[in-house]
């Protein structure tokens, strides 16, 4: 089943080109759960049989990544707190909370998506919270783009390099994904312990 639903992806990336892999990491950047990794791996395994090129393929799907998580950064802005702020109290939400929300993306919000973008399971929605707090819009573009364009170019050399051997890129894709949480951890690390010392530096001047 898997192998059918992959042939599928395959051959109709490979009819359809790059606007095909732009419209779905679109979907997969949105709200729709459409993982990444059955979409620029095989994109990738095309470039590696000349039927695409490489560059073009990560281009594309970062594009079709920034467009989604655009998408959702708008709807987020236009009704994510609106909702929040007439229907937060209900679920135990409170206008506190979200001014929270706003200052932690206001120090925080360009390594948040960074990282967010690296994360299974969060690379989708990091986009909402973002939206919902008006983080800088040049900022979210950068950062995002930065994150997604990391996960999809190791996305596209993992299918440049191991091919259509499923069970190889399966392998290679697991080891990735938890190479990447280890990565965000580590770069979380750095990123608290820069602030924690640009802290201390600046407190100490201002004494």
């Amino acid at each position: 089943m898997v192998h059918q639903i992959i042939s599928w992806i395959v051959n109709t990336v490979g009819h359809i080109g790059y606007p095909g892999i732009l419209v779905l990491m679109f979907l997969e950047s949105s709200f729709f759960p459409f993982p990444s990794e059955v979409v620029i791996p095989p994109a990738g395994y095309l470039a590696s049989q000349g039927r695409m090129n490489l560059p073009l393929v990560v281009l594309f799907g970062l594009l079709g990544s920034l467009s989604g998580a655009l998408f959702n950064y708008w709807i987020s802005l236009m009704l994510g707190r609106p909702f929040f702020q007439h229907y937060g109290r209900y679920l135990l939400i409170s206008e506190k909370a979200l001014s929270r929300v706003d200052r932690f993306f206001e120090r925080h919000g360009h390594i948040s998506t960074f990282i967010g973008r690296l994360l299974p399971g969060i690379r989708q929605y990091i986009s909402l919270p973002a939206g919902m707090a008006r983080m800088n819009l040049p900022l979210f573009v950068i950062s995002t783009l930065l994150g997604a364009g990391l996960w999809v170019l190791v996305l596209a050399l993992a299918g440049y390099l191991v091919g259509y051997n499923q069970e190889l890129l399966r392998l290679y894709l697991h080891k990735i994904t938890w190479a990447m949480v280890g990565f965000s951890v580590f770069l979380t690390i750095v990123y608290m312990a820069w602030r924690h010392s640009r802290g201390r530096s600046t407190g100490g001047r201002s004494t």
